[in-house]
């Protein structure tokens, strides 16, 4: 007796993934999405494909107090938030005290690097003040393309178009796949990295046609 009663509560008791489920549809608000979204774009690794695919799902359901424009919008102003954070970090901290944190032992828990915020640097460097939209879009590039712009002393008003158009684009493209993919964690995940890596192919022919362009005229003269 005691056995099925056991077996009884344990059908009944909810999965981990729909307690998660649960736990969202409770806690997703505006402010969380802009919190989660600013820790989101900052140096803390916290991925975006936990917060806006979620949010867009529940925002999907009928009765829901989410709107899913709104979702979006407030997405992208935690992650233009967050890209402040890191632009004023090394706006006053400066490339050596950057690189020295990065590579201590808080910033290595942080999945932080000396080696990775050169690499943001590089590309910043290479693609300009477009970097910082373009940059958005592309995985391990997103949350760190802030940090060069910081360093370089970009404009804040370029630094804020860009950053706004491209965590935009991004949180529109991570919205719909929540629509689709109806919250389902793996289908998000797998999905969102194939499009950021489609987006940074579409950027690479772009600049590989501009470069073309520019050497023939060049050979020209």
């Amino acid at each position: 007796m005691g056995v099925f009663a056991k077996d009884s509560i344990a059908v009944e008791d909810p999965s981990v993934i729909q307690r998660v489920e649960q736990w969202y549809e409770q806690n997703m608000n505006y402010y969380t999405i802009t919190l989660l979204m600013t820790v989101e774009s900052s140096f803390i690794p916290f991925p975006s494909e936990i917060v806006i695919p979620p949010a867009a799902f529940i925002a999907s359901k009928e009765g829901s107090d989410l709107n899913i424009f709104l979702v979006i919008l407030f997405g992208t102003l935690g992650a233009l938030l967050g890209a402040y954070i890191n632009y004023a970090l090394a706006y006053y901290l400066g490339r050596p005290i950057l690189h020295k944190f990065a590579d201590s032992k808080l910033g290595k828990l942080l999945l932080l690097s000396s080696v990775k915020i050169q690499k943001a640097e590089n590309y910043f460097q290479t693609h300009g003040k477009t970097s910082t939209f373009v940059g958005r879009l592309i995985p391990g590039i997103r949350q760190l393309i802030s940090i060069p712009a910081g360093l370089a002393k970009m404009n804040l008003i370029p630094f804020t178009l860009f950053t706004l158009l491209g965590a935009g684009i991004w949180n529109s493209i991570l919205a719909l796949l929540g629509y689709i993919a109806q919250g389902q964690a793996d289908l998000i995940d797998l999905y969102s990295h194939e499009i950021g890596y489609g987006i940074m192919g579409i950027i690479i022919l772009i600049a590989a046609f501009y470069l073309l362009k520019y050497l023939i005229k060049k050979n020209k003269k």
